[in-house]
C-alpha cells in the first residue's frame, strides 16, 4: 500500500483483488495505475503495477491466439440470427429464453468467450441463434456477424448503438434492436420515441415475460422474409417440418429441395392453402407458393 494513498486508489485496489478473470484484472489494474500517488515514495509501486499490467496483457494476447474463435464446426442453417452487444447486456439470458441452449449466465464481465449456439423452433421454423462474445471482447467474432441473416442487437443504453453499429459495416443481416430495460427506472416513452424516430426495428424488453418473448419471436420470424411450405403424400397427413423458401418460390423449388431430379417423377400436384383457389387444386410446377401452403406430390 502506498504512503498517503487516496481513498479512490484503495477502492480500486479492493476491486482489483476481487476480480476473477483476466479482463477484469487488467481493467482494475489500469484504474489503480491512474490513481496511484505521483510522489517519489510511490515510484516503486507504480513500476510494479506497470510490470504486472504488461504481464497480464501478454497473457491475454497469448490466450487470444491459442483460443481464437472461428466458424469451425458451426454449420449455418437456413435461418440464422446472432445476438450481439456489449458485455452484461443480457445476451446469455435471452438466448436461454429463446432456445434450448444453456449458456453461462453471470454478472461477471466477458463471461462468454466462444460463440454459443441454440435452436429456436417457432411456428414450424427452425431458427439457429448464436450468442457472440461482447463487441469489446478480444473474442468478438466478426465472421459470424457478417454472414448472419438477422442481427439481434442488445443494448441497455441508447449511447451503445453508435459503437455497435460501427462494427457492423460489413454485416448484411437485418437488424432488430432489443432494449433491455429490466430492473431500470427510465423514461421508456422517450426511448420508444427516439428509436421510432430513427426508424429502427426494435422491441423494449421490460420484464422478459412470456408476452415480450412471444413478440420478439414473431418479429424475428417475420424479419427473415421466408415462406414455410409443407409437403404430403396422397392419403397421408402433411409433414411436421416445413420447407423454408424465399418469397415467390414455385412448386418446382419444393421438388428441387426434396431430391434432385424428383420433378421428372411427378405425375400430379395438388395444393391446399393461401395460394390455392380451392382445397386440393391441381397445379403445375410453375405455380407460385405462399406461406403455409401444403403441396401433395403424386409420382409415377
Amino acid at each position: 500500500m502506498p504512503i498517503n494513498a487516496h481513498p479512490d486508489y484503495l477502492a480500486a485496489e479492493k476491486e482489483y483483488l476481487q476480480a476473477n478473470n483476466l479482463y477484469d484484472k487488467i481493467e482494475k489494474l489500469k484504474k489503480m495505475i491512474s490513481l496511484c500517488p505521483s510522489h517519489k515514495g510511490a515510484e516503486n509501486l507504480r513500476a510494479q503495477l506497470k510490470t504486472r499490467l504488461k504481464k497480464f496483457q501478454q497473457q491475454l494476447e497469448k490466450s487470444k491466439k491459442s483460443r481464437k474463435p472461428s466458424k469451425t464446426g458451426i454449420k449455418k442453417e437456413e435461418m440464422q440470427a446472432v445476438l450481439i452487444g456489449k458485455t452484461n447486456t443480457g445476451k446469455s439470458t435471452l438466448l436461454s429464453l429463446l432456445t434450448n441452449a444453456s449458456p453461462k449466465i453471470s454478472d461477471t464481465k466477458f463471461t462468454t468467450t466462444f460463440p454459443v449456439i441454440g435452436m429456436m423452433n417457432y411456428k414450424g421454423a427452425n431458427i439457429q441463434l448464436i450468442e457472440i462474445p461482447s463487441i469489446e471482447s478480444n473474442y468478438y467474432n466478426r465472421g459470424l456477424v457478417n454472414s448472419a441473416d438477422i442481427l439481434l442487437i442488445l443494448i441497455t443504453n441508447l449511447n451503445q448503438l453508435p459503437e455497435i453499429e460501427n462494427k457492423l459495416e460489413k454485416a448484411h443481416g437485418k437488424k432488430i434492436i432489443i432494449y433491455n430495460a429490466k430492473n431500470k427506472k427510465e423514461n421508456l416513452r422517450k426511448i420508444d420515441a427516439t428509436l421510432k424516430s430513427k426508424r429502427y426495428n426494435f422491441i423494449l424488453m421490460i420484464s422478459f415475460n412470456e408476452t415480450e418473448i412471444q413478440e420478439l419471436k414473431d418479429k424475428l420470424l417475420q424479419s427473415f422474409d421466408k415462406i414455410r411450405v409443407y409437403t404430403k403424400e396422397p392419403g397421408k397427413e402433411k409433414s411436421d417440418k416445413p420447407i423454408i423458401l424465399n418469397p415467390n418460390s414455385t412448386v418446382r423449388d419444393v421438388a428441387k429441395k426434396i431430391l434432385h431430379g424428383f420433378s421428372e417423377k411427378i405425375k400430379e400436384i395438388k395444393i391446399w392453402g393461401p395460394s390455392s383457389k380451392f382445397p386440393g387444386q391441381v397445379v403445375g410446377l410453375n405455380h407460385k407458393l405462399k406461406d403455409l401452403d401444403i403441396v401433395e406430390f403424386k409420382t409415377r
